[in-house]
């Protein structure tokens, strides 16, 4: 029987069978056999775009080492399903007959040994076979007898080799979905790597945007403010203007000119600032620009002034702000800071100069 009848007789389907012959380029029956068991759950392909190299043949080993055979495992097959050896061929054939003398003069040859590794084999195809899978080319005729299977052994060494494919695929599976595992856990490593840089840069373009709005509202008070002090202005010298032009139609000085008289009048009695219960303060930037206005309570403390400050323009530093008084000349420290609006002496106004 072929290699094709034995494994039709195991029962494989036909279509598979021609693959795997064709796909391990005829090799033998262990390649045919393990081709069909790793490929069992994939579609036939169509076998004219099947090729013997699509099959990854056996290595060889280029130190001459032996390789773990299962040479009895394919005799066992063969014999089971009545596989008759031919006597002859290549390879190691070739090479048992060039090796004269041998043994001894006359004897009759039993078996091949190969001379690398030492192993006896029964017929000339299993040394073909291990030839091939491990390289070696050095083979003699021996007088050693291999024993023949008994149909028990035959059965039980079938067994052994459809258990050990079989582990080998479950190895195969194993160590598959162990490499599955990784690469979703690197995956997922990555994914969540990315997302984390995304909700990153999100909370970094939220500040950005509220850093922004904060600016512009900032700007747009401002700008409401100058706006208001312009108008106040506009208003002021629209009636200073209409009070001169009524006091020379009437033939009267103009009231810049009255105005030194005033210090004439009593002068009104001095409250103490201890009655005050709030301060209005004009806070003017050293470098210029238009000032600040706001009411506090007289038991407020300095700070709260600069606090105020620098929520009306970023340029000011709540510590590092320093307050100071025109007349009479006076600088406020640090230390200044926790003491009232009234104990500095700033009730019930003042105007004061921020650097």
């Amino acid at each position: 029987m072929s290699d094709k009848e034995v494994l039709l007789a195991m029962g494989f389907d036909p279509a598979r069978v021609e693959w795997a012959l064709k796909a391990t380029g005829n090799r033998g029956l262990q390649p045919a056999m393990d081709f069909i068991l790793e490929n069992e759950g994939k579609p036939v392909p169509d076998l004219s775009s099947v090729s013997s190299s699509s099959a990854g043949s056996a290595p060889v080993p280029s130190g001459g080492e032996p390789m773990d055979e299962d040479e009895d495992d394919i005799e066992a097959l063969k014999a089971v399903y009545g596989k008759k050896l031919a006597v002859g061929g290549s390879g190691a054939a070739a090479a048992a007959a060039s090796g004269e003398g041998s043994g001894e003069a006359g004897a009759e040859a039993k078996s091949i040994k190969c001379s690398v590794c030492g192993k006896t084999f029964k017929n000339v195809d299993l040394a073909n076979y291990h030839a091939e899978k491990s390289g070696h080319d050095q083979f003699e005729e021996s007088t050693e007898e291999i024993r023949p299977l008994t149909e028990e052994e035959k059965k039980q060494k079938l067994a052994e080799l459809k258990e050990r494919l079989a582990a080998k695929r479950a190895a195969k599976a194993k160590e598959e979905a162990k490499e599955s595992l990784a690469n979703e856990a690197i995956r997922r490593k990555a994914g969540k790597d990315m997302n984390q840089i995304r909700e990153e840069m999100k909370q970094k373009e939220l500040l950005k945007e509220a850093e922004k709005k904060r600016k512009e509202k900032l700007e747009d008070a401002k700008a409401r403010a100058a706006v208001k002090a312009q108008i106040e202005a506009d208003k002021r010298e629209r009636a200073a203007k209409a009070a001169r032009e009524k006091a020379l139609r009437e033939g009267k000085a103009p009231a810049e000119q009255v105005a030194p008289a005033a210090p004439a009048t009593a002068p009104a009695p001095k409250t103490s600032s201890k009655d005050y219960p709030e301060t209005r303060l004009q806070i003017r930037m050293a470098s210029g620009g238009q000032p600040y206005v706001t009411t506090l309570p007289s038991d407020a403390p300095l700070r709260q002034v600069a606090e105020f400050l620098a929520a009306q323009t970023l340029a000011v530093n709540v510590d590092t702000v320093k307050f100071s008084l025109t007349f009479p000349r006076k600088t406020f420290s640090s230390e200044d800071f926790s003491r009232s609006l009234r104990d500095l002496g700033l009730t019930p106004s003042a105007v004061l100069i921020a650097s």
